[in-house]
């Protein structure tokens, strides 16, 4: 099995490796594993305004694994998290040329980001419930924050 030049360069270059802080309001965290190949991945994004103006991963497992995740982070930066939600692993899987073997890799770089996602929504579920606001919309913002 080779691997693609943009595989190759990821894997050797990866970009935003890190972590976030956790415990941040505007950070999301999505821990997942693959269980077909024992491939570990942490993905965080960080949301200000409804825009993701971070994104870090850490990522144990094989060398598509940490293009996966590497390329899913570049893309999520400046785009809404709506606009992240429409990320699926085959455009990850097609970007990177992954062979058929290895395209659960982009799986769970995909599922990395719903889960991330989630996360962020859950902590501004729960901050607006504690401050009493209305009710978050998809993208995070408030209701009313956009004159809706």
């Amino acid at each position: 099995m080779a691997y693609s030049e943009k595989v190759i360069e990821h894997y050797e270059n990866p970009r935003n490796v890190g972590a976030l802080d956790k415990d941040d309001p505007e950070v999301g965290t999505g821990l997942v594993g693959a269980p077909a190949c024992g491939d570990v991945m942490r993905l965080q994004i960080k949301v200000k305004d409804g825009i993701i103006e971070d994104a870090k991963f850490k990522t144990f497992g094989c060398g598509s694994a940490i293009a996966s995740s590497s390329l899913a982070t570049e893309w999520l930066k400046g785009k809404t998290v709506d606009e992240a939600e429409t990320i699926k692993n085959s455009m990850i899987a097609e970007e990177l040329n992954l062979p058929p073997v290895k395209i659960h890799c982009s799986v769970l770089a995909e599922d990395a980001i719903k889960s991330a996602i989630s996360d962020f929504r859950t902590k501004q579920t729960a901050r607006r419930a504690l401050a009493g606001e209305p009710e978050a919309k998809a993208d995070g913002e408030a209701a009313g924050a956009r004159g809706e």
